[in-house]
């Protein structure tokens, strides 16, 4: 796998897409996604190459003349690396670079890149480590499947060092791939315990398109200092924080890794540990940066990886509109608020609507909640420590051998206490 140089002197590079898209001004708006990333990979983009076409050539991507005017452009810019938005194979790659004469990267390199440069932790070092195996392990079957079809054919150079420093190359990966899924599946089983003792109180997780302004919300809300910048995948591991609601109740608010159109699956597989804090938290806030142009694309990219990828059939989330301080098509604005009924506008920057989404929070707390008052057998210590570890206890008063208590329980857990309703 290609390693992007990581200099303070910005690597020159090309960047190419291809697709049934109209080659006109489309393209400009087209590999914008992909300048952004390539900013955040710390890599200038020099010129941009695209093309229409309904498949992929199977040799180069792009047809041949489209891979010769490209080749005379990496001469043309000096040009270090070509960064394609789409995912190649490994001929491709192979032939592109023999053809233009510099390296080839596709998309999904470039994320997994960005990934590695952006992951501090153990966990998220970890978490990408596996999805960068997983992203090779099947390059590397491929090739091997190539060499077992030269092998068969016999004669000079069918059975040499390439082909078995392949096959020491899958066991190793393939070793080490266990390896790291043993380890990230028991992070995920403390970190289910972890979430899943938090019962009594609001849990809320910010989600949303990378760089839609989650970590500066994050910030506003709970006065932390969460690191943010105007840079894709700022943040890789997931933050939470106690949020102090105007009724004085806490909530916990858990900070994310974002989203992006394409998203590598084996990306987001290896990120399970991480974005347990979304399964399992009783509100998704769903963070949109409104100043930014194809919302409507990145509200349904989000909502795409909830359920496809993580598997999240039945979630309750809140749209907020973000960065309304920053806003420039008014109109365009006007219609995007037309085609949802609710949703929050929000100024992370400036704290702008920050009051009336704390109010929302503590109106979905309180109807997300019911207060039961129970009577108690005095000896059932079990079923008063269950109490006291999920609920909120209002009152409790001693009567002989009867402990009367009212409290404040999550809707989804009243219903197993219920025979202990306190009937006059």
């Amino acid at each position: 796998m290609h390693k992007i140089e990581d200099k303070k002197k910005p690597e020159r590079a090309i960047l190419v897409g291809a697709g049934t898209a109209d080659v006109d001004d489309t393209e400009l708006s087209i590999l914008d996604e992909l300048e952004e990333l390539a900013r955040t990979a710390n890599v200038k983009c020099v010129a941009r190459v695209y093309q229409r076409r309904q498949r992929p050539d199977t040799t180069f991507y792009i047809g041949k003349g489209k891979a010769e005017e490209l080749a005379s452009a990496v001469r043309e810019h000096e040009a270090k690396c070509v960064l394609f938005d789409n995912d190649l194979t490994p001929r491709q790659v192979r032939n592109l670079e023999e053809k233009i004469g510099c390296k080839v990267l596709d998309r999904s390199e470039v994320i997994l890149d960005i990934f590695a440069t952006h992951a501090k932790t153990m966990e998220s070092r970890l978490q990408v480590e596996l999805a960068q195996l997983r992203y090779t392990l099947p390059r590397l079957k491929r090739m091997w499947t190539h060499l077992s079809r030269i092998s068969g054919q016999g004669g000079i150079g069918s059975r040499g060092p390439g082909e078995k420093q392949i096959e020491t190359d899958r066991r190793l990966i393939d070793r080490r791939l266990h390896q790291l899924e043993g380890e990230l599946k028991e992070i995920q089983i403390r970190k289910e315990r972890q979430v899943g003792s938090r019962d009594d109180k609001l849990t809320v997780a910010l989600v949303g398109y990378t760089n839609a302004g989650k970590s500066t919300l994050m910030n506003q809300v709970t006065g932390t200092d969460v690191y943010q910048a105007d840079k894709l995948f700022a943040t890789l591991d997931t933050k939470t924080s106690d949020l102090i609601l105007p009724n004085g109740q806490t909530a916990l608010i858990s900070d994310t890794v974002g989203f992006i159109e394409n998203l590598p699956h084996h990306l987001v597989a290896s990120f399970h540990a991480t974005l347990e804090e979304v399964r399992q938290a009783k509100l998704l806030l769903h963070v949109v940066s409104a100043s930014e142009p194809g919302v409507a694309m990145k509200i349904k990219t989000v909502d795409d990886v909830l359920q496809k990828e993580l598997g999240m059939n039945d979630y309750k989330q809140l749209l907020v509109f973000n960065k309304i301080d920053a806003v420039e098509d008014q109109i365009e604005f006007n219609a995007l608020r037309n085609k949802h009924k609710n949703f929050l506008e929000v100024s992370a920057k400036t704290g702008e609507g920050i009051d009336a989404l704390l109010r929302a929070l503590v109106d979905f707390d309180e109807q997300s909640r019911e207060i039961l008052e129970l009577e108690i057998d005095a000896a059932d210590g079990k079923t008063q420590a269950q109490l006291n570890r999920l609920g909120e206890i209002l009152e409790t008063e001693y009567d002989g051998n009867r402990v009367l208590m009212t409290v404040s329980l999550p809707r989804e857990l009243a219903g197993h206490f219920r025979q202990h309703v306190r009937r006059e």
